[in-house]
């Protein structure tokens, strides 16, 4: 495996057509993003068999080389450097080519629900190194109240920790109005209403409002509303007048909405979300385990998992932690314990293994990307016994769920072991940690046992290795087109 950044960059940059075929370059947490000119031009079967490359995807848009946390943001910095190097363009020119690029192909492939599943997640997850860090230092501060330490450093963890998610509603329309072509900061003044101490003076319906009430979604739905409002002055009023008249307007006018319709209605929303979580708990937990944690990876490869993004959000703001993160989390241990599995039976299969051996330090830590399209995909029935894996690991944390032990999660993001840290629950940490590390390991075992004894037949590794360098892309096998898992 390349050690060096700049050598993986140098070896992709000819696979994928040289600098003349790259029209974007961007990467999210574990995958460089191309826009690329002419897709025939890229080089599948060397590139998949790059050392330091762990899989690739298409997601509409978008050639993925998925490469790691942490790697990919190096790899990505040299990858520039290199495009600028030679004659890529400068990065202003590679923007304007690749935003063409985006247009024409989303205009071809876009679908209503896809292309607000996409907006959803552009305006959600970028927030999250921001959850990600404020839930570990929120966690080590509750450690450190528990075990009774550092007494006087516990606040002041608590401020760091808070300050954020205090005024994530701010943070949302921000991300709203620059996704839905509004002047960001106008959709973050709008949003900034939601969590202004002094809405409280503000009566609707005969009760007054508590700073916060709606939450991310008021935030969103006032931020939307802002855009429109700015889109319509800015087309009808003429130089000064606009400069004027449209951010007066556009905080004024969805600013009183906000407070006098969504934030009420948003505040109903959350509160039902909250008790529909904690409801489906304590009432149907191993069930609703048993289903969320089987069905996970297939919602993956629709891309229907960014609707749950907005939930995750909202049940941190309003519980502190989101409660469905541990039970989805269990897909990955079932897709964990089914390429152990391939591992173990498909000892003749040198690739194979070396692959899995690469991959499983990345699922174990929740980055299941390699594991899915290197390894259970591509084979067919361990994908199927991998839901299977994360559906008994999902009923045995729903169960305890019912019991009284409730597994959450402080922020969204990490999963596998990686989410320890951010775990939370009504029973302490030791109890929600044991609950969520038994509920993994029984993800890893029922996937591997299924995996072993039903998700292999004896011409399977000879069948991977028969496909080779013309293994398909996702985007080739039938049925949808798999989404980007983060």
């Amino acid at each position: 495996m390349h050690k060096d950044p700049h050598s993986t960059a140098a070896a992709l940059l000819p696979l994928v057509g040289g600098p003349a075929n790259v029209v974007s370059v961007a990467h999210c947490m574990t995958r460089l993003r191309l826009g690329l000119a002419d897709r025939s031009r890229v080089e599948d079967g060397a590139l998949r068999a790059l050392p330091g490359v762990l899989g690739v995807v298409e997601d509409g848009d978008s050639y993925q080389v998925v490469l790691g946390p942490g790697v990919v943001g190096r790899v990505t910095e040299a990858f520039e450097a290199l495009l600028a190097a030679g004659g890529g363009g400068t990065a202003d020119v590679l923007a304007r080519r690749g935003a063409a690029l985006k247009e024409r192909q989303r205009e071809r492939a876009a679908t209503p629900l896809r292309t607000a599943l996409r907006r959803v997640a552009d305006i959600f997850v970028p927030l999250i190194p921001a959850l990600i860090g404020c839930g570990i230092v929120a966690g080590v501060g509750g450690l450190l109240t528990n075990l009774g330490l550092l007494p006087g450093l516990t606040p002041a963890l608590t401020a760091v920790a808070s300050g954020f998610m205090a005024l994530i509603a701010v943070f949302v329309g921000h991300n709203t109005a620059k996704e839905f072509g509004g002047t960001p900061v106008l959709g973050g003044a709008v949003a900034a209403v939601v969590v202004y101490p002094g809405v409280a003076k503000v009566t609707v319906l005969g009760a007054a409002l508590a700073p916060g009430q709606g939450g991310v979604l008021g935030a969103l739905a006032a931020a939307l509303l802002g855009t429109r409002v700015e889109k319509w002055c800015r087309a009808r009023f003429p130089g000064t007048l606009d400069v004027l008249l449209t951010p007066t307007l556009t905080v004024l006018v969805p600013g009183l909405v906000t407070l006098y319709v969504l934030m009420y209605a948003a505040g109903e929303v959350a509160t039902a979300v909250g008790a529909a979580a904690t409801w489906l708990l304590a009432t149907t937990g191993a069930l609703a385990g048993l289903v969320l944690g089987g069905l996970f990876l297939p919602l993956v490869m629709l891309g229907l998992h960014q609707a749950l993004i907005p939930l995750h959000t909202t049940l941190i703001e309003q519980q502190g932690h989101t409660v469905l993160l541990p039970l989805l989390a269990m897909a990955g241990a079932g897709q964990v314990g089914a390429a152990a599995a391939v591992y173990v039976r498909l000892r003749h299969d040198a690739s194979l293994r070396t692959t899995i051996r690469s991959a499983l330090p990345a699922g174990l830590l929740g980055v299941g990307e390699p594991l899915i399209y290197g390894v259970s995909l591509p084979l067919g029935r361990p994908f199927l016994t991998a839901c299977v894996g994360g559906a008994a690991g999902g009923a045995f944390v729903g169960l305890f769920a019912m019991l009284g032990t409730e597994v959450g999660a402080t922020a969204i993001g990490p999963s596998g072991w990686a989410l320890f840290p951010l775990l939370a629950g009504g029973g302490g940490w030791a109890a929600t940690a044991g609950v969520y590390g038994g509920g993994l390991l029984t993800g890893y075992v029922v996937g591997f046992a299924a995996t072993y004894f039903f998700g292999l037949d004896e011409g399977a590794g000879r069948a991977v290795c028969d496909a080779g360098e013309h293994e398909p892309r996702p985007a080739d096998r039938p049925g949808p087109r798999p989404a980007s898992p983060r």
